[in-house]
């Protein structure tokens, strides 16, 4: 059900089987705030609604996603039995249709996925063997072929990407020497990586989105509230605004200059809800949950509409796509 190549995330799954009655179809009702004490806050009734969609043909969590002319791409990921895939599925929003694509090069879960120019780039990850890769493969759909790229300089899985101005940014993730803070930048015109500023925390499981070319991490290991932004102008971090609850392996979407803070765990129970951050205020606030409780999901934006994919609860690994319209 959750990855098995680390011992801190065994150390985490021992915790949450501990707490099992609260990984439920659906989370708590309740807000952590900054001072850890609950809270309650209401979604507004105007922030949209979530709807169903066909099933990905392969059930799976710790997946990467991509979308590309309105296609969303599934890639990669952990099966029930806890092997990795090499599987790339793509759905059509307008038919409502998964087809099947070419293989990635090597099964990895953990792995993190970007686009550039109608290029789909999974970074990283973990291999059937258990070893952090730093391979870097480039999907290319008008062709349904993949090319090996540059490596990154650090191996590691379960970290996330982000892209701002036409730079792949690789932020934080898990090797073999624990939790990272590290980030590193892909420029595909000249297929290299250079080192940057790096993160303040620590942390794996996180998630990473791009508003207005700044980068957001959301959340992490052992359940983090934290949010930190980094400026690829100034190579510079700030420190955010914590969201209300604590999430690990959440996943993190960008629609209409807010960003979507979507599922997760903690170190009891599952999420289902949806936070919205709003950088102009920097304020956080919630919106209608998904169907699903589910972590170790990804998420990515097709049109103007939300696609949360694949994951995994309390029940196993998971093939639902659900889709957030506000």
């Amino acid at each position: 059900m959750f990855r098995q190549s680390s011992v801190v995330y065994t150390m985490l799954l021992s915790a949450l089987f501990a707490a099992a009655s609260g990984c439920s179809s659906a989370s708590s009702p309740n807000l952590v705030n900054r001072s850890g004490a609950e809270s309650t806050q209401k979604a507004s009734p105007l922030a949209g609604s979530w709807t169903t969609k066909a099933s990905m043909p392969t059930a799976r969590s710790w997946l990467g996603a991509g979308a590309i002319n309105g296609i969303l791409y599934a890639v990669g990921g952990q099966d029930p039995g806890g092997q990795s895939l090499n599987t790339v599925e793509a759905y059509d929003p307008a038919s409502d249709t998964w087809s099947t694509k070419a293989s990635l090069p090597t099964p990895l879960q953990g792995l993190a996925v970007g686009v550039i120019n109608n290029i789909l780039y999974a970074v990283g990850g973990n291999s059937p063997n258990t070893l952090f890769v730093n391979t870097v493969e480039a999907y290319d759909p008008a062709t349904n072929s993949w090319t090996t790229k540059a490596p990154m300089p650090t191996n590691r899985g379960y970290l996330a990407v982000g892209i701002a101005n036409g730079i792949l940014y690789a932020v934080g993730g898990e090797n073999n020497n624990g939790w990272l803070n590290t980030v590193e930048a892909y420029d595909p015109s000249t297929d290299s990586w250079s080192t940057k500023a790096p993160m303040p925390t620590h942390r794996y499981g996180l998630a990473v989105a791009v508003v207005d070319g700044t980068l957001y991490a959301v959340g992490g290991s052992y359940s983090l509230t934290t949010v930190e932004a980094y400026n690829p102008a100034t190579n510079t971090w700030t420190t955010k605004t914590p969201m209300h609850r604590k999430r690990c392996c959440l996943a993190a979407s960008v629609l209409g200059s807010k960003l979507y803070a979507i599922g997760g765990i903690n170190s009891a129970n599952g999420r289902r809800d949806v936070e919205v951050y709003n950088s102009a205020t920097n304020v956080w606030t919630t919106t209608v949950a998904m169907p699903t409780t589910r972590w170790a999901l990804a998420s990515r934006v097709v049109g103007h509409t939300i696609y949360a994919v694949g994951g995994a609860n309390s029940g196993g690994q998971l093939n639902t796509l659900e889709a957030f319209t506000p």
